[in-house]
């Protein structure tokens, strides 16, 4: 009996094992149309397109999440550079299309813009309520924009902490204006073992297992704020919790149900 108890235990974790091994490339595979670079495009320029982030496409498939500080405070539209969303990749079939802003959250660094043309696959919501410790999730964008190709690139890692934005500094040289403001509207954000570049800025960070996005890779402005008295960058990534995207979506008066 304990011989057969020890041989249905094994066989039980092989095939959980399988099971897990086989559904985040599954999962990535479904999320990977759903991602789209942000950035500028003017045909004077070289190159004539600059995406600085990564967004993400959820509700009527139009409208795409990204990070605050990846869109543009202005643009030069005397010599008619737009707002751009880059679809595809950096392949031949890359698509850039135009786009505008809807609305947008400087206190968690989010903004909803939405882009002309065809809907695309959206991602699905979750509860960040419902994140713990310890659970692993994945993030996929454009690390480094384009200085490695426009091609989705993904990480995972566990959420190590869930933790305040901001801390209080030992010396108040560390202090500035963006500081004070946080630390008076404190807020838990998800910090991953995982590490993401400038270019992941907007990446959502979701379930290995379903692909639900539970958060919104920032990794300059919680840094600003968390990490100021360190001299040298660290491997630690933040994500911003997805309860402010449905935040942002309802004041926009989009439904992402």
């Amino acid at each position: 009996m304990l011989a057969k108890r020890l041989i249905s235990l094994c066989l039980a974790a092989l095939f959980s094992v399988g099971t897990w091994a086989g559904s985040l490339p599954d999962t990535i595979a479904k999320v990977k149309p759903s991602i789209v670079g942000v950035g500028t495009m003017l045909a004077t320029r070289r190159p004539p397109g600059r995406f600085v982030g990564t967004g993400f496409v959820v509700a009527d498939g139009r409208h795409v999440v990204t990070n605050a500080h990846v869109v543009p405070e202005s643009l030069d539209t005397e010599h008619h550079e737009f707002l751009a969303v880059l679809i595809g990749g950096s392949g031949p079939e890359a698509e850039v299309r135009r786009a505008a802003v809807v609305s947008v959250d400087k206190s968690h660094d989010l903004a909803l813009i939405k882009m002309e043309g065809r809907a695309l696959p959206s991602l699905r919501l979750g509860d960040s309520r419902r994140v713990r410790e310890g659970e692993l999730y994945a993030f996929s964008g454009f690390p480094i924009g384009m200085v490695l190709g426009m091609r989705p690139v993904t990480h995972r890692g566990i959420i190590s902490a869930i933790t305040p934005i901001a801390i209080p500094q030992i010396s108040t040289k560390h202090l500035d204006s963006g500081m004070i403001e946080r630390l008076r509207s404190p807020y838990n954000v998800f910090q991953l073992d995982a590490t993401a570049y400038p270019g992941n800025s907007g990446s959502p960070v979701y379930d290995t297992e379903n692909g639900v996005v539970m958060g919104v890779i920032n990794r300059v402005f919680i840094k600003e704020s968390k990490e100021t008295v360190l001299e040298k960058p660290s491997g630690i990534s933040y994500a911003i919790p997805s309860r402010y995207v449905w935040a942002l979506l309802r004041k926009a008066g989009v439904s992402a149900e």
